[in-house]
């Protein structure tokens, strides 16, 4: 079965919001770039997914124009097979990225990228329901805390671990990087 590797919106975008913490970007990273290096030594496919989106202009990080709509300076430099712009949550909502994979002939995909319960989740569902098996590798996503209505903060670990309840089995198979990696000769 042909898998690509989805690579979402791991960009100098998120260095520039309010939010981004730093504290678990090494290890992030770390596992990121594992995963594409395993993926290039393996000849999996990596596809890199890039949010661009709202007013176009210098100030808007998600804007071509800011300059900050590039790969996030740690990450690991690889030839990606395709480029896909969105300005949607799902990496398939009007990219083309569904026709590239069809063409392609990939069945599986494994997920990867910022955020873990945006982005990666969104996208994740939406491949499932079209019909692609899904390994979601959470160790190679990246979210940040969040405050809840109530004023209490829903840390990043307690969000990861809700995003791998709710799509394991049901959406995904919950891989680490090297059960992701493992995967691709199956």
């Amino acid at each position: 079965m042909r898998t690509c590797l989805i690579l979402i919106d791991v960009q100098e975008s998120f260095r520039q919001r309010p939010y981004f913490d730093a504290k678990d970007l090494p290890a992030y990273i770390a596992a990121q770039n594992a995963l594409i290096d395993g993926c290039v030594a393996r000849g999996v496919p990596i596809v890199r997914i890039f949010h661009a989106d709202g007013p176009k202009t210098a100030d808007n990080p998600f804007a071509m124009e800011s300059g900050f709509v590039k790969p996030l300076a740690e990450l690991r430099q690889f030839d990606a097979a395709a480029t896909f712009q969105k300005a949607r949550h799902s990496a398939l909502v009007g990219t083309g990225l569904d026709v590239w994979l069809t063409e392609n002939g990939v069945r599986r995909l494994i997920i990867s990228g910022i955020r873990t319960e945006q982005c990666c989740e969104t996208t994740t569902r939406h491949a499932s329901d079209l019909g692609w098996e899904v390994d979601y590798c959470l160790d190679a996503t990246l979210t940040w805390d969040m405050t809840q209505a109530d004023g209490s903060v829903l840390t990043a670990a307690d969000i990861k671990t809700r995003t791998a309840t709710v799509l394991q089995d049901r959406f995904a198979t919950i891989c680490t990087v090297q059960q992701a990696l493992e995967r691709t000769s199956a």
